[in-house]
């Protein structure tokens, strides 16, 4: 009873409450590293906890960047994701999600609440929708002038959406590298996975300067969201994304759709 007091009092948010919330990102971590759009899950039940708008995205993105860390690690290690090769990739994604999270800052939250169901819902329905040809080769691209610039819009359209919002960057990452560079899914979720850690923190770090963060709520979520990434990278690895894709796009719609309906009518 006393452990309950003492959560309730640091989080704000009762026992059962933080439970869910440990729980979906240990689920959001598995499927942020599959797929991508962990913050599918984790930003509607941040939102659904009652936490503000602006606050929900800063403690997401302290949980997100444990995840998206252990994830890109992991990728790396199995040597599917070349750091020299997407140097570029690196810093406009990093510019991005800072210029991202500052022009979110600006935005009322009333505004917020009522965007946010829209851009998950899009996200969402995208993931479930969108069909890439799969492609069996293991090479990077090309290095050609065409791909610098690639890169570099890629690089900073998503890290200023990840900065903004976040959910289903993940799974645009991987969309979006199949399409531009024609690479096989793990070499783009490799990619995806760590650029999607390097718009996490710089998001991040331009929250914390906001003071935009639920400490305990975040780190909490982040020690489950790093098993959940762990689990789900070597699933990955092992299985490709089929299987988990449209399971999470049908739940986040679902939850999507109750975030639209408390924010607009």
């Amino acid at each position: 009873m006393e452990i309950s007091i003492w959560l309730t009092e640091m989080t704000g948010l009762s026992t059962s409450l933080l439970f869910i919330l440990v729980v979906c990102a240990f689920a959001a971590g598995f499927i942020d590293a599959i797929a991508g759009g962990g913050g599918l899950l984790t930003v509607p039940a941040l939102l659904a906890s009652g936490l503000p708008p602006h606050v929900a995205l800063g403690t997401n993105k302290l949980a997100a960047t444990f995840g998206s860390l252990t994830a890109a690690y992991t990728f790396y290690k199995k040597r599917l994701f070349d750091p020299s090769f997407w140097k570029i990739s690196f810093w406009y994604t990093a510019i991005g999600s800072i210029v991202g999270t500052v022009a979110v800052s600006y935005l009322d939250p009333n505004i917020l609440n009522k965007l946010l169901p829209i851009l998950i819902g899009f996200s969402a329905f995208y993931a479930l929708f969108n069909r890439t040809a799969a492609v069996k080769h293991n090479l990077l691209p090309d290095k050609t002038p065409k791909l610098k610039t690639q890169q570099a819009s890629q690089g900073f359209t998503l890290g200023f959406y990840d900065g903004f919002a976040g959910p289903g960057t993940g799974a645009f990452w991987t969309v979006s590298n199949l399409y531009l560079y024609k690479m096989n899914i793990l070499l783009s979720s490799g990619v995806a996975r760590s650029m999607n850690f390097i718009s996490n923190f710089f998001s991040l770090v331009t929250f914390i300067y906001l003071g935009y963060i639920n400490w305990f709520i975040g780190i909490s979520m982040g020690l489950f969201l790093m098993i959940g990434a762990y689990t789900g990278a070597h699933s990955a690895i092992h299985f490709g994304n089929k299987f988990i894709r449209p399971l999470f796009t049908v739940v986040v719609s679902c939850m999507a759709l109750k975030l639209a309906f408390d924010a607009w009518f």
